[in-house]
């Protein structure tokens, strides 16, 4: 048996401050935006089965129960001690959140009380860009606040994150002046068509930004295929800043190819267990095949449903288990070993590269 140490979640979101009808709590549970399809249910996924097998006990109900009884006792608590219910029976100890997302959704410090843990804040660059613009008159102002905001964000968050490098068609290369300049311009002047920052241009100067105060940058893949990212990987190399690969699964293997072959590139490994549920082991054993484990980083990647995250760290721990206790009773690892490498994965990698205390 491997124990699952305290865990650090390198990358999460808050939790949402509303009671939650079945609508709402499907739409979180599918994270698509949208209820289910006529005659389906999001409970109806690994991630649906693995809610009512870990949730129900940490509210007071067996496990399995339907998902009409666990929304009725999570109904009954509130949502207020629900979330604190179910944040604190993770068995996470510090959270690192990333709070660019747009809803009603808790703060770093809010879901620290919640959940009786550390939490620290990821900074995401596009809607940051976004505040800036609102409040920048011209190009020139908007460049200097972008710089300045940029400068400021980095001296308080422990990372910043991104999707610009998951989008088809990234350049790796650095933007030069007056390419940055022209598009600010161009996506200044068509605001109030196009609110939302999605130039080009723009986005690798942010990561370019980014990178330069040397916070290691978050990637979000999505299901975009992360190979592209191997020429930014090595356009990045050497200059102290470390890239962390969020959400790589379907194209786990790739991710975890590139944290391989590239120093400075790390792998999420939790969002893909989520996903996978019950066949989440064979899933982790995988990334194992091809990642040296001082490159792996737990996360939920739980955003809206404090479910989200214990079921992110209850697959994790049980994966984990499963995979380094199968190694461990076939005589191909020692026991100290894989308690330690699952010590690296579960936390201890995490506080490496975001500089987090041990107390963590």
């Amino acid at each position: 048996m491997i124990d699952t140490p305290t865990l650090v979640d390198q990358h999460c979101h808050g939790v949402l401050r509303t009671e939650l009808g079945l609508g709402t709590f499907e739409t979180a549970l599918g994270r698509t935006d949208a209820l289910p399809a006529p005659g389906t249910t999001f409970f109806d996924t690994q991630t649906g089965f693995a809610v009512r097998r870990w949730c129900p006990p940490l509210l007071g109900l067996e496990p399995h129960c339907p998902p009409a009884r666990y929304l009725a006792r999570r109904r009954e608590l509130g949502a207020l001690e629900a979330g604190r219910r179910l944040l604190r029976g993770s068995g996470i100890a510090t959270y690192l959140v990333d709070t660019g997302l747009p809803g009603d959704l808790t703060a770093p410090h809010e879901i620290a009380a919640a959940g009786a843990a550390e939490a620290h804040e990821i900074v995401r660059l596009e809607p940051l860009a976004e505040q800036v613009a609102d409040t920048s008159g011209s190009v020139e102002s908007f460049l200097a606040n972008l710089a300045e905001a940029v400068h400021t964000a980095a001296a308080s968050a422990v990372a910043f994150a991104s999707a610009a490098a998951g989008r088809a068609g990234f350049d790796p290369a650095p933007p030069g002046p007056g390419e940055v300049r022209g598009a600010a311009g161009r996506w200044l002047a068509g605001r109030c068509r196009h609110g939302r920052l999605s130039d080009p241009v723009l986005l690798r100067h942010l990561l370019w930004s980014a990178v330069a105060t040397g916070r290691p940058l978050q990637l979000r893949l999505g299901m975009a295929d992360p190979m592209p990212l191997a020429a930014f990987a090595s356009a990045t190399g050497g200059l102290g800043t470390d890239l962390v690969l969020l959400h790589g699964y379907p194209y786990h293997r790739q991710t975890a190819h590139l944290a391989g072959v590239h120093p400075h590139v790390y792998a999420d490994v939790g969002p893909a267990l989520v996903r996978t549920g019950a066949g989440a082991a064979a899933v982790l054993a995988e990334v194992l095949e091809l990642a040296p484990f001082g490159k792996l980083l737990y996360s939920s990647g739980a955003r809206g449903l404090p479910e989200l995250h214990v079921v992110g760290a209850r697959l994790f721990g049980e994966a984990l288990g499963r995979v380094l206790g199968t190694w461990v009773a076939e005589g191909a690892w020692a026991r100290a070993d894989a308690q330690r490498v699952a010590r690296m994965i579960a936390a201890d990698n995490a506080r490496r590269v975001y500089g987090l205390s041990d107390a963590g």
